[in-house]
């Protein structure tokens, strides 16, 4: 695979192939095993960031926080220097900090998100602003997953929480952010109305996040998912329920587009 790799750029350098070409190549590479690495109990993809423009993320639930260790310090020695972790604990990013000597330069977590940082934050480097909005103060949990996580992918972010659709002059208080962001993230609960006000009144993409916030007939976010999935509103998109990491990585890739 290395020798392969340096008769490439041998070609490239020489003129023989064009840039894009080599990409696009190492791109299709066959890993035959370089493209990841075995620990027994996970395969991280190494190869994951050249071929899809970000590197695999760590979902904390259901791992510990040795096995959690383990894959991170596999990715850094592959040269992976941001490092993102969902649905961490805080007793497992304690036990994780302390492993690595308690830094919190070298590993950050965000409470409300529930997402470690490993490496720290990278450079902006998004086309625009991402705005993330919620109907009320319980979605703030959700928000933060999809703004940590946008954040973490190199994008200018935005808060406006609590500007949901029971008092609507809120959300009409912040016009020029909305008529300005280059894709919005709408996240509610309830009855999830927010993102079609949101979706008739912006003209970029707008992500739809439907909460499990809301009272019995809201059915876990259901009634609110259903909502999202029916808005009348042209461009919205709709991810799972409390998938604030799916948005925030969707809008990070629409805001990475360069037209």
């Amino acid at each position: 695979m290395a020798e392969d790799i340096r008769d490439m750029l041998e070609h490239v350098a020489a003129g023989r192939l064009a840039v894009d070409e080599a990409v696009l190549e190492l791109k299709r590479a066959p890993f035959a095993g370089s493209g990841y690495a075995e620990l027994g109990y996970a395969k991280p993809d190494m190869h994951r960031k050249l071929r899809q423009g970000a590197a695999e993320v760590i979902y904390g639930e259901g791992k510990t926080a040795e096995q959690i260790y383990g894959i991170m310090e596999a990715m850094k020695q592959h040269g992976q220097r941001v490092i993102l972790i969902t649905r961490l604990s805080g007793e497992k990013a304690k036990e994780i900090r302390a492993r690595m000597g308690g830094e919190t330069a070298n590993f950050q977590y965000f409470s409300e998100a529930r997402i470690g940082l490993g490496g720290g934050f990278p450079k902006k480097d998004g086309v625009g602003t991402i705005v993330v909005a919620t109907g009320g103060t319980s979605d703030i949990p959700v928000a933060e997953e999809a703004a940590v996580t946008a954040e973490a992918l190199g994008n200018t972010v935005e808060r406006l929480y609590d500007v949901g659709v029971a008092g609507l002059h809120r959300l009409l208080g912040h016009m020029d952010s909305i008529m300005s962001a280059r894709v919005i993230i709408a996240i509610a609960g309830m009855e999830g109305a927010l993102a079609s006000v949101i979706g008739g009144l912006a003209d970029c993409p707008v992500i739809a996040v439907p909460t499990s916030i809301g009272y019995g007939a809201s059915l876990g976010g259901l009634s609110a998912l259903l909502s999202m999935l029916n808005s009348c509103a042209s461009g919205v998109s709709v991810v799972n329920i409390d998938n604030g990491f799916g948005a925030g990585y969707m809008a990070s890739m629409i805001n990475h587009l360069r037209g």
